[in-house]
């Protein structure tokens, strides 16, 4: 089954790829857009796109945007003088195709003016030549925008590409430490654990294990957890070793980073049994680790605030903990050791998340602008959480939105100013497979120094041994 949906996946990423290959060349083409297109215009219509539909896939999304975002910018542009007809175009499909109807519609120089699409694929489109630079788009007032203030640097790198904002990030989230306070105890470790190195990490382990904890730490791995095993096992770990997956545009191959980063899954699942390497080869995997942690078996998981939202919440949980704010502790993830991150960092994460884009086609680039402004204003927001608080990109509404959720509002606060994202290359999905199966191999046994080896030997295939670097 992992065989054949891992073959459904290649394939359809293969699709899109080739459509956004069809402009042709390496070099990222340049857009000829007139900023001021219909800048004084009085009647305006304009369209904006999601991956989401009533009555289907995310469903409060589109309910929102009909009943408030559409009537409340009308109604603010009627008070300037413009009668603007704003139309929303629902999707409900796989990701997948979402990704490849808008690289058709860019492609043919049509598409909805503002576009939402996942930030991993913004540096795709970028290169292919079907979106640009907001400033391209709407002109330099964009950089005056209010709402860049209220995000970090590091937020608004997940709808950027070679340092260019191409649009504004619709969310966030971030990756930490969870670890079970009551095991904690019981293993005589302190319930406000805060580990400075990966050797802290490894000592909890080892003294859970001496407590007889089932599972003493879960750190995916291996590719039946697929996406999971990068994002929340071995990019932070190769961030806490000062290392990035893909940086001034070269790929990562076997460098000292990986190496160290394979050796601590080494360690954890081969040489001392901190952890369960069956585990990692089962289809559901993941999902059985929720239920492990849930249930008191883990002791530390590295996870995203998802884990806390949508897993052990004790409302509407998948593995709901009905003591989950007495029982589960979070920490930042430490760098291998400390000032051995990305740029000198003690800490490290990683970060998801999805993003919205000018059409560089639209008829009305200023209006457009306007409302994908006001789509990320800080009342927008607000009124778009005020029913279920998550992580907005915007620090001003996560401190009143996330006011009494001390969990998220640690991610908001101390995890988001310093995280990382994945590189929005069309390469990535092979790349991100390739990595995967390094920790596969050394899960199952095999020395790091030939899985790394292997490592880039697929690396190389798959981008070029030009494109690749080891120091």
């Amino acid at each position: 089954m992992t065989q054949h949906r891992t073959a459904l996946i290649t394939g359809s990423a293969a699709a899109v790829a080739l459509v956004l290959a069809a402009c042709g060349g390496t070099e990222t083409p340049e857009q000829d857009v007139d900023v001021t297109r219909n800048a004084d215009a009085t009647e305006v219509t304009l369209t904006f796109t999601s991956n989401a539909i009533l009555g289907g896939k995310n469903e409060a999304e589109a309910q929102w945007y009909e009943d408030y975002v559409i009537p409340e910018f009308v109604a603010q542009q009627a008070e300037k003088g413009v009668d603007v007809t704003v139309t929303f175009e629902p999707n409900g499909v796989d990701d997948e195709q979402y990704k490849t109807k808008l690289a058709l519609d860019l492609q043919s120089e049509g598409g909805a003016d503002v576009i939402a699409m996942d930030g991993i694929w913004v540096g795709e489109f970028a290169e292919a030549g079907y979106i640009a630079p907001l400033t391209d788009v709407a002109g330099d007032d964009v950089d005056d925008w209010e709402g860049w203030e209220q995000m970090s640097e590091a937020v608004q790198q997940a709808a950027a590409f070679d340092d260019e904002r191409y649009g504004i990030p619709m969310g966030a989230d971030g990756r930490v430490l969870y670890f079970n306070k009551t095991l904690f105890e019981q293993a005589g470790l302190p319930t406000d654990w805060e580990p400075t190195s990966w050797e802290d990490i490894l000592e909890a382990a080892r003294a859970l294990k001496d407590a007889g904890v089932a599972i003493p730490i879960q750190l995916n791995a291996g590719t039946a957890m697929g996406e999971a095993t990068t994002m929340q096992g071995l990019l932070p770990l190769l961030a806490g070793t000062g290392t990035q997956v893909w940086e001034d545009g070269m790929w990562m191959g076997d460098t000292e980073g990986l190496r160290d980063a394979l050796e601590l899954y080494r360690t954890i699942y081969v040489e001392e049994g901190l952890g369960d390497p069956i585990l990692q080869q089962e289809a559901a995997g993941r999902d059985t680790s929720f239920s492990e942690f849930a249930a008191g078996n883990v002791g530390i998981l590295l996870e995203s605030d998802y884990l806390w939202r949508s897993v052990v919440n004790p409302d509407a949980g998948t593995a709901p903990m009905a003591d989950r704010d007495a029982v589960v502790g979070y920490a930042r993830i430490p760098a291998r050791e400390p000032g051995a991150g990305v740029e000198g960092q003690d800490f490290v994460s990683m970060s998801g998340g999805a993003a919205r884009v000018l059409n560089p086609n639209t008829e009305f680039p200023q209006q457009a602008w306007e409302l994908l402004a006001f789509i990320h204003s800080q009342e927008a927001f607000e009124n778009r959480v005020a029913s279920s608080p998550i992580i907005t990109p915007r620090d001003d509404v996560n401190e009143v939105v996330l006011e009494d959720n001390p969990m998220l509002s640690y991610v908001a606060t101390e995890v988001l100013p310093i995280t990382l994202y994945r590189p929005g290359l069309a390469e990535y999905p092979e790349v991100s497979l390739a990595l995967q199966e390094a920790t596969a191999q050394v899960v199952g046994g095999m020395p790091v120094e030939e899985a790394a080896a292997a490592y880039q030997s697929a690396l190389e295939g798959i981008v070029g041994a030009d494109s690749v670097s080891t120091d």
